[in-house]
């Protein structure tokens, strides 16, 4: 049977612009961006719609996307569109878990908002740094990375995009390495700190004292970890998870092909960019790959799934 999948992108994707046409359009839209913004005392609109400084900062951009991932998906699932399972890479995550009823739309938002400020506060600026390592296996990296003390893997993307963290001099050593030991390319990301690193332990332990304060709710369909790449049914599970999630990998390969060994056959990446679109072209050309980004895109997709007899309900 085919399964239909919503999947959100993390922190790069974020644009000025973004949602600005779900808010215009849109009471569903329009209600979350202004509910966001009066939960977190923050101007979300002009954070999301207008040019300006703090959009790219980490702080405040994972508000901005899950806000506006949530709200694409409120907007398409009112229009009929369904999934059978979702999962989104680092702070997608939330989305992920909010649309599979595992929390409401404001804690997702609110919990965010603190795990941007702590993941952008804890380690100073200037002793973590990220590199994305082009065209090497993933098994070779960890080989070449193992003898360095503090550098790791921070995202397993897609065959030949894999990422490493840790402290700024051993990810540059890391990179010399891996260049010698034949990746075709290592580019230092502009990336306010080592994410997905141990030294974000302290993070996850703060944030694991927000997630003690946060209802959770049972679960309408399973979402997939980035932690374990595995399918996650029980709510009880979700903050220790998360509370890992911030300092350990993120499998993003691993949980694609996870969910197309149990029968997706269509994935809705919900959000700006189309960066989960391209990594999925790498895992697997023979999935069907659908994109929410614009207005005019919600209407497109729901009735291309519904011609294709995918997951199309009524409203």
């Amino acid at each position: 049977m085919s399964k239909t999948a919503f999947i959100y992108p993390g922190q790069g994707a974020q644009k000025a612009g973004m949602g600005a046409d779900f808010y215009e359009n849109s009471e569903i839209a329009r209600y979350i961006f202004d509910q966001a913004g009066e939960e977190l005392g923050l101007d979300m609109k002009a954070l999301c719609f207008e040019e300006n400084d703090k959009l790219d900062l980490t702080e405040y951009t994972q508000a901005a996307m899950v806000t506006t991932c949530l709200a694409m998906t409120r907007v398409a699932e009112n229009k009929g569109l369904k999934a059978d399972v979702t999962a989104g890479l680092s702070l997608g995550e939330y989305p992920a878990i909010a649309i599979a009823g595992g929390m409401n739309d404001m804690d997702a938002i609110r919990l965010v908002r603190k795990r941007g400020i702590l993941m952008q506060n804890t380690v100073p600026a200037g002793e973590g740094a990220m590199c994305a390592v082009i065209s090497m296996d993933a098994e070779k990296i960890e080989e070449v990375i193992e003898p360095i003390a503090d550098v790791s893997v921070a995202n397993y993307n897609c065959p030949g995009q894999i990422v490493i963290t840790g402290k700024t001099k051993a990810v540059e050593e890391a990179a010399g390495k891996l260049k010698e030991a034949g990746a075709r390319r290592t580019i230092m990301l502009n990336v306010s700190g080592p994410f997905h690193s141990k030294m974000l332990v302290p993070a996850g332990e703060k944030l694991a004292e927000e997630l003690e304060n946060t209802r959770f709710h049972e679960l309408k369909i399973p979402y997939v970890t980035n932690v374990s790449a595995e399918e996650v049914t029980d709510i009880r599970e979700t903050p220790g998870l998360l509370t890992t999630q911030i300092s350990s990998p993120v499998r993003w390969m691993q949980s694609m092909e996870r969910m197309i060994a149990d029968g997706v056959d269509t994935f809705v990446e919900i959000g700006p960019g189309r960066t989960l679109e391209g990594f999925l072209r790498k895992i697997n050309r023979n999935v069907k790959v659908f994109h929410i980004s614009q207005w005019e895109d919600v209407d497109k997709v729901c009735e291309e799934l519904a011609d294709g007899g995918n997951r199309m309900e009524e409203s």
